[in-house]
């Protein structure tokens, strides 16, 4: 895989979980992130060249939504900006796990400004997750 974020900063994320096993399962096998560093109560993540840091903590809080595109989006959410190739094929293998889907995966603002392939979902933790594509990447800004 490529690594588009070779000379640019990386971001370090560390979220939420009451599983660590479950999010083993999910990050590392289904989203295919390499895992690092661990303790009993955290471990480290390659989210495709950035740090991402699942933490044990099993007091966690609800979400709020807010409207876009004629959906409920939760927030807060974290994800990545995928090609179109990689969005799809993740798209299909979170429908072959049976992942259900906060917003199934769609064409959002289609002929618009910021056209994208857009899906949400949640982790086993319960933190919200949005994978996106544009098939022109001058328009991940555009107004």
């Amino acid at each position: 895989m490529t690594d588009r974020t070779v000379g640019l900063p990386r971001f370090h994320l560390a979220m939420p979980v009451d599983d660590l096993d479950a999010a083993r399962i999910f990050y590392g096998e289904l989203i295919g992130c390499e895992q690092g560093r661990s303790s009993d109560s955290w471990v480290d993540w390659n989210l495709r060249g950035h740090q991402f840091v699942t933490h044990l903590a099993p007091d966690r809080q609800q979400a709020v939504h807010n409207p876009v595109d004629g959906h409920n989006v939760p927030v807060p959410h974290f994800g990545l900006i995928l090609t179109v190739a990689a969005f799809h094929d993740l798209a299909d293998r979170l429908r072959a796990a049976g992942t259900t889907f906060v917003i199934e995966p769609y064409l959002r603002f289609e002929g618009e400004p910021g056209e994208q392939w857009t899906m949400f979902l949640h982790d086993p933790a319960g933190n919200a997750l949005e994978f996106k594509a544009f098939a022109d990447d001058a328009q991940v800004f555009a107004v």
